[in-house]
Protein backbone atom coordinates (compact mmCIF):
# COMPACT_ATOMS: atom_id res chain seq x y z
CA UNK A 1 0.00 0.00 0.00
CA UNK A 2 1.35 3.59 -0.99
CA UNK A 3 1.02 5.96 1.92
CA UNK A 4 -1.19 9.02 1.22
CA UNK A 5 -0.31 12.56 1.79
CA UNK A 6 -3.21 15.43 2.49
CA UNK A 7 -3.25 18.90 3.11
CA UNK A 8 -6.14 20.72 4.10
CA UNK A 9 -5.70 24.69 4.48
CA UNK A 10 -8.06 26.74 7.13
CA UNK A 11 -9.57 30.34 6.42
CA UNK A 12 -9.83 31.82 9.85
CA UNK A 13 -12.49 33.89 10.23
CA UNK A 14 -11.71 37.52 11.61
CA UNK A 15 -10.17 37.78 14.88
CA UNK A 16 -10.72 33.86 14.95
CA UNK A 17 -7.20 32.91 14.51
CA UNK A 18 -6.81 31.90 17.91
CA UNK A 19 -10.14 30.15 18.61
CA UNK A 20 -9.51 27.96 15.65
CA UNK A 21 -5.72 27.06 16.08
CA UNK A 22 -7.16 25.96 20.05
CA UNK A 23 -10.19 24.12 18.25
CA UNK A 24 -7.81 22.11 16.21
CA UNK A 25 -5.65 21.24 19.14
CA UNK A 26 -8.34 19.77 20.66
CA UNK A 27 -9.15 17.72 18.01
CA UNK A 28 -6.15 16.32 16.85
CA UNK A 29 -5.10 13.98 20.01
CA UNK A 30 -7.83 11.62 19.03
CA UNK A 31 -6.93 11.63 14.83
CA UNK A 32 -3.24 10.84 15.90
CA UNK A 33 -5.07 7.69 17.80
CA UNK A 34 -6.39 6.13 14.25
CA UNK A 35 -5.34 3.68 12.72
CA UNK A 36 -2.85 4.76 9.41
CA UNK A 37 -2.52 8.24 10.93
CA UNK A 38 1.12 8.60 10.06
CA UNK A 39 1.42 12.33 10.30
CA UNK A 40 -1.21 15.24 10.90
CA UNK A 41 0.41 18.41 11.86
CA UNK A 42 -1.06 22.23 11.96
CA UNK A 43 1.23 24.65 10.57
CA UNK A 44 0.95 28.41 10.32
CA UNK A 45 1.42 30.33 7.04
CA UNK A 46 2.13 33.62 5.91
CA UNK A 47 -1.17 34.01 4.28
CA UNK A 48 -3.14 33.63 7.22
CA UNK A 49 -4.09 30.76 6.86
CA UNK A 50 -3.34 27.29 9.10
CA UNK A 51 -2.39 24.20 6.80
CA UNK A 52 -2.82 21.04 8.02
CA UNK A 53 0.07 18.46 6.72
CA UNK A 54 -0.89 15.13 7.02
CA UNK A 55 0.35 11.02 6.10
CA UNK A 56 -2.02 8.39 6.05
CA UNK A 57 -0.13 4.56 5.38
CA UNK A 58 -2.84 3.77 2.87
CA UNK A 59 -6.01 5.34 0.99
CA UNK A 60 -8.50 2.73 3.32
CA UNK A 61 -7.25 4.74 6.48
CA UNK A 62 -7.78 7.63 5.12
CA UNK A 63 -11.25 7.61 3.83
CA UNK A 64 -12.02 5.69 7.37
CA UNK A 65 -10.48 8.75 8.97
CA UNK A 66 -13.25 11.07 6.78
CA UNK A 67 -15.53 9.11 7.72
CA UNK A 68 -15.15 8.72 11.49
CA UNK A 69 -15.99 10.11 14.73
CA UNK A 70 -12.95 12.11 15.38
CA UNK A 71 -12.91 14.08 12.13
CA UNK A 72 -16.73 15.08 12.78
CA UNK A 73 -15.80 15.54 15.75
CA UNK A 74 -13.25 18.17 14.78
CA UNK A 75 -15.47 19.80 11.94
CA UNK A 76 -18.03 20.91 15.21
CA UNK A 77 -15.10 22.44 16.91
CA UNK A 78 -13.59 24.38 14.20
CA UNK A 79 -17.00 25.67 12.19
CA UNK A 80 -17.55 28.94 14.05
CA UNK A 81 -14.03 29.62 13.11
CA UNK A 82 -14.12 28.67 9.15
CA UNK A 83 -14.44 31.93 7.02
CA UNK A 84 -14.68 29.63 4.39
CA UNK A 85 -14.67 25.65 3.65
CA UNK A 86 -11.65 23.67 4.38
CA UNK A 87 -9.57 23.32 0.80
CA UNK A 88 -8.41 19.81 0.96
CA UNK A 89 -5.77 18.09 -1.24
CA UNK A 90 -4.91 14.35 -1.70
CA UNK A 91 -1.55 13.69 -3.12
CA UNK A 92 0.63 10.65 -4.06
CA UNK A 93 4.09 10.85 -3.26
CA UNK A 94 6.38 10.81 -6.03
CA UNK A 95 9.88 10.25 -4.07
CA UNK A 96 13.01 11.63 -5.46
CA UNK A 97 16.49 12.13 -4.54
CA UNK A 98 17.39 10.97 -0.75
CA UNK A 99 15.41 8.58 0.75
CA UNK A 100 14.83 10.42 4.08
CA UNK A 101 14.63 13.97 2.43
CA UNK A 102 12.66 12.95 -0.83
CA UNK A 103 9.11 11.82 0.51
CA UNK A 104 6.70 12.60 3.45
Amino acid sequence: MSPVIVTAVFTPVAEGRDNLIQALRAGIPAVHAEEGCELYAIHDAADGTIVMIERWSSAQTLAAHAAGDAVAALNELIGPFLAQPVVVTTMAPLPAGDTDKGAL
